[in-house]
Parts: structure tokens; C-alpha cells; sequence
């Protein structure tokens, strides 16, 4: 059975889509995309004004993702591999690759500028990671269009500082030799990188606030709060989220740190004004806002607590 014959018979069976990525993703090409795996498709390229579009709305994930890029390729570059970070729809917006490896890898459309969505060339290493959501390993006839069985792809996706997927890091190779070990490797590195991205990410989005690491044994990816100086929640990253159990509705109606993390909060004020500012803030978000229930807490009257509110700005 032929590669095209193969992948129409798994992906028509719904038991195996249910079971295996691989097949669910196929069955996302056929039935979705309207995609035939024998296509002699390449990835849609945009033209100049779309890249530079593209290029501009990802500013600065690429001055976040350039050192990281750099330090990956170092490591990679030498091995034939070409590596790509994408934005959160598959477009190809920065890359690294040997010169002498160059020719192959613009001819199958491993190049900025492409499209590299399962919508555009099927399952692939960056369109299925990106549709999942998890960092994903394609190896060779795991793609679902036949041209690109030849290619081996290591990819993880990046969050935003909202825990948002927001683009893709991608390791792809033409070897032979590329066997399952070595993917597992290119798959580690690429997940370290992404992790490191997000991270840069999350300081700049919250770059006047003081940064907390969350203990998220067996994770990856970086778990970190962004408090201010009253030690109320600004933003987390989707590894804290999970880790915490919150959303942007309670962050935005406001939280503590010190609750979150079950310890007391310090370090964050300078004086007693500021850090009765944060007590009162604290309290107050405990108590949804409530001031009747917050005064309750503190064992004061609700007038008490109007005018300490006044006196702190805290009206």
C-alpha cells in the first residue's frame, strides 16, 4: 500500500483518530482542508506586503526569539537540520540554515515567507503543533501530503504572556539518518527554546513588575507570576495558570500572590503606608471587592475602612 492509499484508510477510520494525533490530524486534512495526501503542493508563500506585515504584528517576538534562534542553530546547524520560527498562524517569519543546505530546504518551502499551516501543506510539524497545541514530533511519512515524507520536523509552540499560542519554533531535517532517538532529542531542544522565548516574553510584557517562578515539578515550560508592588497578581503563564488554577477573570478581579502561593507576602513595600496600601488591597480582593465583607475580616466598621481606603487612595 502506497503512502496516499495508507493515509486515506487510517484517516477514514474514526477509532484510529481518536486514538493517535497522527490520524486525528489527517483526518483534519481530508475532512477540513479538503487536502488529497498525492497534492503537489507546496506552502503558500505571501507576497512581500504580507510578509512585512506579518514581520511587523511579530516585532517583538522576534527580538525576544533572535539570541534564542542563534543559540539553537549552534547547536543544530552542523547536523543538516533548518530551523524556523513561525507566528501563531504558520507563517514563517525568521530562519537559520547552512548556506550549502540552503537550495534543498527553499525547495521545499522551508524558507521565510511560507505558510506552513495544516490548511496549506497538511500535517506537518509546525501546522499540527500549532493546531494541538503540544509540541509535536512528524517523522517522514507522518505528513500527510507524500512530497513532504522525505522530512523530519521537531516543533513546539510558544505562548504569549496571556498563555495565548502565539507562534512555533521548528527543527526540520532531510536525513536518512534522522531515527527516532535523534528526533527525541531535536524535540527537546526545541521545547527548551520555546520555554526560554515565552519567558523573555512574560519579562517584557510585565518588564515594571516583580517576577515570581512557580514550583511546577515536570514542567517544561516556565511557570512565573508578574506581581506588583501591593503583591497582587498582574499575569501568569499558562504553566502557572495550570498550576494555580486561575484565569484572567480572577486576575483581573484580584488576587494576592501570597494566597495563591499559601506564604506571606514581603519585600514589596518600603513603608508603612504602602504596606498598609497592600494589606487593605489584599484583604479587599479576598473579599471579591466587597468593602462590607472586607471590613468584616478586618474586624473594623465599614466607615472605618472608607476612610482608611480614602487616606491609601485606594478609592
Amino acid at each position: 500500500m502506497n503512502h496516499s492509499d495508507h493515509v486515506q484508510t487510517i484517516a477514514q477510520q474514526a477509532s484510529a483518530a481518536a486514538s493517535s494525533p497522527i490520524a486525528a490530524s489527517w483526518r483534519r486534512c481530508m475532512t477540513q482542508h479538503g487536502l488529497s495526501p498525492e497534492e503537489m503542493r507546496t506552502p503558500i508563500r505571501l507576497s512581500d506586503a504580507e510578509f512585512s506585515v506579518a514581520k511587523e504584528r511579530s516585532g517583538a517576538l522576534l527580538e525576544e526569539a533572535s539570541s534564542e534562534l542563534d543559540r539553537l542553530f549552534s547547536t543544530v546547524g552542523k547536523a543538516g537540520c533548518c530551523l524556523l520560527l513561525t507566528d501563531g498562524q504558520g507563517v514563517a517569519l525568521d530562519r537559520r540554515g547552512a548556506a550549502g543546505d540552503d537550495k534543498d530546504f527553499r525547495g521545499i518551502g522551508l524558507w521565510s515567507g511560507t505558510l506552513w499551516s495544516e490548511a496549506s501543506v497538511g500535517t506537518n510539524g509546525i501546522g499540527t503543533a500549532i493546531a494541538d497545541e503540544r509540541a509535536v514530533i512528524i517523522h517522514r511519512d507522518q505528513h500527510f501530503l507524500t512530497r513532504n515524507t522525505g522530512l523530519s520536523c521537531a516543533t513546539a509552540p510558544i505562548r504569549d504572556h496571556k498563555g495565548r499560542i502565539t507562534a512555533a519554533i521548528d527543527i526540520s531535517t532531510c536525513r536518512d539518518d534522522a531515527g527516532d532517538m535523534a528526533m527525541m532529542i531535536l524535540s527537546q531542544a526545541v521545547r527548551d527554546a520555546a520555554a526560554r522565548i515565552e519567558a523573555n516574553l512574560f519579562h517584557r510584557a510585565y518588564s515594571g513588575a516583580r517576577i515570581l517562578l512557580v514550583p511546577a515539578e515536570g514542567k517544561s515550560a516556565p511557570a512565573l507570576l508578574a506581581i506588583d508592588r501591593d503583591d497582587l497578581v498582574l499575569g501568569a503563564t499558562r504553566a502557572a495558570r495550570l498550576r494555580l488554577n486561575i484565569d484572567d477573570r480572577r486576575i483581573e478581579a484580584g488576587i494576592a500572590a501570597a494566597d495563591l502561593l499559601g506564604e506571606e507576602a514581603g519585600g514589596g513595600c518600603s513603608d508603612l503606608p504602602d504596606a498598609e496600601r497592600a494589606a487593605l488591597r489584599r484583604v479587599l480582593s479576598r473579599a471579591g471587592g466587597n468593602v462590607s465583607q472586607a471590613a468584616e475580616m478586618l474586624g473594623i466598621s465599614r466607615a472605618t475602612l472608607y476612610r482608611k481606603m480614602r487616606r491609601l487612595s485606594l478609592n
